[in-house]
């Protein structure tokens, strides 16, 4: 490893033991059972038995947009490694060789050979990528980007992103300015293709009728988001779809909607339990049916935008042309609205008159593409 890599190491272990009282604690909760005694102690989360094509990304979305390049690799050992619990759910529907991937310390021994390891976005971890390179995989960034708030505090580290950029191969970039980003930092390589997730067309499943009523679909919200929208909305606007975007969630949101129909003559139902959208208002309690409710939907509140959270993906609502609306707060996604057309970004207290004013906005529409091309043809270089 190094003098620097010595270092490095021993702090980490220092800060992993002081940490473990915390994380006994924390892995009490329902939301940590598995995830964090798999990442911090290791638990039923072994290192990949195959070689093969390894692939690391941190969440559901990162891990859902895998599948574009997953989909092209036949009779090959796919291995998947995430951060998050809806990054796994995801990562073990593409192969059942997923895996959280442990904390740091681990790296050294839990990291198998593999012929070649691509990185999502911007999980720049350094004993990943070391080990990774060290035990003879080819190591490529990405889909990489580099959000505004991001850079000001990599530039802080930049003596750590420089060692880091050491043990990648290549880079893939989403634009011409995470390029520059990159390149700054000391990334070598760099090449722009495109955001992957515009590669893949949104898949639906489960085909739902389109209603006759105007519908409204408030996607992947988070915490005062729906109180916000329930706030803005009324019975006139048309029927409102609430999609949280964490199912630990599902049963304060449903009771918030219990709340607010209360002597408004408002019918409210759950999606788990009434799988049809007769009410008024109704909460969608299961994953992974958003892009078959985008196909239905007329209008969509994007959540992740009201609070500071950075936004959410629009790809998904745009390809269905849907009005799509926003709050400011999307400094993590500032590449993906760039390739969206007639979308609107609101303040907080503007909701409730844009969706009283629905049939004068625009439908959004995609206006780029992503190429997988170069990266398939490193893959399958390394097979």
């Amino acid at each position: 490893m190094g003098p620097f890599g010595f270092i490095y190491y021993l702090l980490l272990f220092v800060v992993y033991i002081l940490a473990i009282p915390f994380l006994i604690y924390k892995s009490k909760k329902e939301k940590y059972k598995v995830s964090v005694p798999a990442k911090f102690f290791l638990k039923d989360n072994p290192k990949f038995e195959k070689e093969g094509v390894w692939f690391h990304s941190c969440s559901l979305g990162e891990t859902k947009a895998l599948n574009v390049i997953t989909s092209k690799l036949e009779n090959i050992d796919i291995n998947i490694s995430v951060m998050t619990n809806t990054g796994f759910e995801e990562a073990k529907k593409i192969t059942p060789n997923a895996r959280y991937l442990p904390f740091e310390i681990f790296m050294p021994f839990w990291i198998s050979k593999q012929k070649i390891f691509l990185v999502m976005e911007a999980e720049l971890w350094y004993l990943m990528f070391l080990f990774a390179r060290k035990k003879g995989a080819k190591t490529l960034l990405i889909n990489a980007r580099i959000s505004d708030k991001s850079f000001k505090s990599y530039k802080k580290f930049s003596f750590l992103y420089k060692r880091i950029f050491q043990n990648i191969d290549k880079v893939y970039a989403q634009t011409n300015l995470d390029k520059d980003r990159l390149e700054s930092l000391g990334a070598n390589n760099v090449e722009v293709i495109g955001n992957i997730k515009l590669a893949q067309t949104p898949k639906v499943k489960n085909v739902f009728d389109k209603l006759e009523a105007n519908v409204i679909t408030a996607a992947s919200t988070h915490e005062n988001e729906e109180e916000l929208i329930l706030n803005s909305y009324d019975k006139s606007m048309g029927k409102l779809i609430i999609v949280p975007r964490h199912p630990e969630r599902f049963e304060k949101v449903y009771n918030l909607i219990k709340i607010f129909c209360e002597n408004k003559n408002l019918s409210f139902s759950r999606f788990s339990v009434n799988p049809s959208f007769n009410c008024d208002i109704i909460l969608v309690d299961k994953m992974g049916l958003l892009n078959e409710i985008y196909a239905i939907s007329d209008t969509v509140i994007l959540g992740g935008g009201f609070e500071n959270i950075g936004g959410h993906n629009p790809i998904e609502p745009a390809y269905f042309n849907c009005k799509l609306i926003s709050g400011k707060k999307i400094f993590n996604q500032y590449d993906l609205f760039d390739c969206v057309e007639d979308y609107y970004l609101i303040e907080n207290n503007e909701l409730k008159e844009k969706l009283e004013n629905q049939d004068r906005l625009k439908k959004s529409k995609i206006t780029k593409v992503g190429d997988i091309e170069p990266i398939l043809k490193d893959i399958n270089g390394c097979i």
